[in-house]
């Protein structure tokens, strides 16, 4: 890859617009392949653990996709009657961690690659035990990181206090009093935030589905 992939400080929001997977294929803009990676590694990560990787497995799986989308991306046509891009991504991540279990049978790892098209007719006849149902997982995390992203938008978009309240009261479920004691505010402070931040939350999450279903 033309960059260094660091989990670690790797965001993960899931607004992915339209242009961004439009310019992948240009492997020069090495901002927009950062931007793709830092917006669906978690998602990616996470869903290959929760199909019952561990935590090294699962990191590859994030490489191993990240690479084929870089591959493959050029032949991509936005084209909703064929198949959205999040279902495309599905299932590359699909035959990512299903490579993962067959690599832990004996030989797996010595076993040859095959091309992605040999790959899916191999997947087929491989038992679903290990790789759950991970088409309602993938809609959970798809959901989750939405609304990560969302949050992450409105810290950015509002007062630290304010969104320090909403936390506190609507996220932690603090009583309005305790928040009240605890961030030296009067209660009706407390609703206050909750009812803006709450708002702007309420925008930024639409937006962010508006600008997902563009191409998911």
């Amino acid at each position: 890859m033309p960059y260094k992939i660091d989990m670690k400080s790797a965001g993960g929001s899931l607004a992915t617009r339209r242009s961004l997977v439009d310019r992948l294929a240009n492997w020069d803009d090495q901002r927009r392949w950062q931007e793709f990676f830092d917006t669906y590694w978690k998602l990616i990560y996470s869903a290959a653990r929760k199909s019952g990787l561990t935590d090294v497995e699962a990191q590859e799986v994030v490489q191993e996709t990240v690479i084929t989308v870089a591959k493959k991306i050029d032949k991509l046509k936005y084209d909703p009657a064929i198949g959205s891009f999040k279902g495309w991504l599905l299932q590359i991540t699909r035959w990512r961690i299903v490579d993962q279990f067959r690599k832990r049978a004996p030989g797996g790892a010595k076993s040859p690659r095959t091309s992605d098209d040999r790959l899916t007719a191999t997947i087929e006849r491989i038992p679903d035990e290990h790789v759950v149902d991970l088409d309602a997982l993938w809609e959970k995390e798809w959901e989750q990181n939405l609304f990560e992203g969302a949050i992450a938008r409105v810290k950015k978009k509002v007062d630290p206090k304010q969104f320090q309240i909403f936390d506190c009261y609507v996220r932690k479920e603090w009583p309005a009093q305790k928040v009240a004691e605890q961030l030296r505010v009067n209660v009706g402070q407390v609703y206050l935030a909750r009812h803006r931040v709450g708002a702007l939350l309420k925008k930024e999450i639409k937006a962010l589905q508006k600008s997902a279903s563009r191409i998911a």
